[in-house]
């Protein structure tokens, strides 16, 4: 059986993180991750531009056949959410430009598969995916989120 690509993406209007594995059977398989880093200082329709433009040269340089990304938590400042509806949503489209599915998972979902707690902290999610990924070191936090989408909906992925 080919190996199935997965992208990862954990949005944000600063950093948006993002992670490419490779599902192989049950053996999964680090590719890439990095981080789309804006300045708050830009206007927020430029900051969606730069987010929405890095995904699509992820898309053309990794060609996932799925992705993931996770929904926003929702604090108390419903501002913040809608910025980031406003991330999540450039990001999906660009991966929804390239014909690619879209699976949405919550924070505690991601967490739950990784860790198996729902309310894990964010250090134990890196040390898990450098664990379950083989990796000499953790990747910065929000790459680190956006391999831990990827290897979420790796393990619920049904083709």
């Amino acid at each position: 059986m080919p190996s199935r690509r997965i992208l990862g993406i954990d949005p944000g209007s600063n950093v948006t993180g993002w992670g490419v594995i490779d599902l192989d059977g049950s053996k999964l398989r680090y590719v890439a991750h990095g981080q789309v880093r804006t300045s708050a200082k830009s206007p927020l329709e430029d900051r969606l531009v730069e987010i929405h433009e890095a995904i699509e040269a992820v898309m053309s340089e990794h060609a996932p056949a799925q992705a993931a990304v996770e929904l926003p938590f929702v604090s108390e400042n419903p501002q913040t959410a809608i910025v980031l509806g406003h991330a999540r949503g450039v990001a999906i489209l660009a991966v929804a430009k390239a014909g690619v599915p879209v699976t949405s998972y919550p924070p505690a979902t991601v967490k739950q598969a990784i860790v198996g707690s729902g309310r894990a902290e964010k250090t134990q999610v890196q040390l898990m995916v450098k664990t379950l990924l083989s990796l000499r070191q953790a990747p910065p936090t929000d790459a680190s989120d956006a391999l831990a989408v990827a290897i979420c909906h790796a393990f619920r992925w049904r083709p």
